[in-house]
């Protein structure tokens, strides 16, 4: 392994001390990930350290560093808390990508997992992010402090003994801790998330495992970590995890090295859509002449939920045809028309069961359309725009059983 003497500003201007984990020099670095480790400990400790050099053999390079005022990092850990945790690592990640390439994995182990699942929606280069013995929310740590609570309400600090270390704790960082107790941002990650947790976890315990399993939406996965400690003390547990985390972890991020690689068709014309390939399931890169976007199918049609599904984009295109339609018209006949909403489901119905559908018999397809408009509109306006939504162009289309003329499309060999 080669092991890379890593510093950086964090955005206080403190230079923090880091190092990356990279391959031996025959192994090339597929891809970067981020450490973030438990609250008070160093980069040093045995479980980052021992989990980063089983991932850098495995093509990972892995960057590890202190947190402000931790091991050799610069700055007052008495001004530090659970925010300025996350501006370090929002620091670290724009470091490493200025010198490497961003990080596709996050990795996040007790604190430092929470501080992961804060941080993950806003970096568009993570795909997967892995908590080990995290809380959800890190207001869990209050009770470490909860001796010292009149002393701190008092006098503002107190010193307060975490792990086999003392450290000053001042009043704002209970506060900050505070206001970090809603999970809901673990239910918007949209990243690929691995729980680890050990059932004997005597510092957090596993209920935490359960509320970020239950925050979080798929795909998501969760590995007990059974007679584990906290710290991952046993060399064989955080071997463990490193091997178990990059099998799983390379399923996700086979799919963002395939989409970085795929090229963008050439000459494609005005009126023309592509429609391309990004892996051998579902995944398809969607292109006009100017824009681009991704299709897909859930998890548990056995896709990656990494875009809206074909009925999905069906939906989105008659929901945007119609109320670009109800607001040209709204515009031209200046009806004080302030905002629309539409919304819309499709379904497979019988004929027997719909009141809308007289004159058809057997089973059939049904979109359903509602329309919220919102203004100073009187009821005829409002008739007159529901009635205007029908003429919306790929309204017209979808009505009128267009014809579709497949070709296979024969390449010079």
């Amino acid at each position: 392994m080669a092991r890379i003497k890593f510093e950086f500003p964090n955005s206080e201007g403190n230079i923090l001390a880091g190092l990356l984990e990279t391959p031996a020099d025959n192994t090339p670095v597929t891809h970067y990930a981020l450490f973030a480790h438990c609250f008070t400990c160093g980069k040093d400790i045995a479980a980052a350290s021992r989990i980063s050099r089983a991932l850098a053999q495995r093509g990972i390079a892995v960057l590890r560093f202190d947190f402000t005022g931790l091991g050799n990092s610069d700055g007052d850990f008495s001004n530090t808390n659970f925010s300025s945790n996350i501006e370090d690592i929002k620091s670290a990640v724009a470091a490493l990508d200025e010198k490497y390439e961003s990080p596709q994995l996050l990795i996040g182990h007790s604190l430092g997992g929470a501080a992961v699942l804060t941080v993950a929606a806003d970096l568009p280069s993570v795909r997967a992010v892995v908590t080990i013995g995290a809380p959800a929310t890190a207001d869990h740590i209050e009770h470490l402090f909860a001796a010292q609570s009149d002393v701190l309400e008092e006098h503002g600090e107190a010193r307060v003994k975490l792990g086999i270390r003392e450290f000053t704790i001042k009043q704002q960082f209970v506060d900050d801790v505070r206001a970090h107790g809603d999970a809901e941002h673990i239910g918007k990650l949209r990243k690929a998330l691995l729980v680890y947790h050990s059932p004997v976890d005597a510092v957090v315990s596993i209920n935490e495992a359960a509320r970020i399993y239950s925050a979080a939406r798929h795909p998501k996965s969760f590995i007990s970590l059974d007679k584990a400690d906290h710290l991952l003390g046993r060399p064989q547990d955080a071997a463990y995890v490193a091997e178990t985390m990059s099998a799983w972890v390379s399923r996700y991020l086979e799919l963002g090295q395939m989409e970085d690689t795929t090229a963008r068709p050439q000459n494609i014309h005005p009126g023309e859509i592509v429609v391309t390939e990004k892996d051998k399931k579902f995944l398809r890169g969607l292109y006009s002449p100017d824009h681009e976007m991704l299709a897909d199918e859930p998890n548990s049609y056995g896709g990656s939920n990494l875009g809206p599904t074909p009925y999905d984009l069906l939906l989105m295109s008659l929901g945007a045809c119609t109320s670009m339609t109800l607001r040209m018209y709204a515009n031209r006949n200046d009806m004080a028309l302030d905002d629309v909403e539409v919304r819309l489901a499709h379904e497979r119905i019988h004929a027997d069961d719909c009141s809308d559908c007289e004159g058809r018999e057997g089973k059939l397809e049904r979109i359903t359309r509602t329309i919220r408009l919102e203004g100073d509109l009187d009821d005829t306006q409002r008739a007159r725009l529901i009635k205007i939504a029908d003429r919306c162009p790929v309204h017209k289309t979808l009505e009128s059983q267009p014809v579709i003329v497949t070709h296979e499309e024969i390449k010079d060999v």
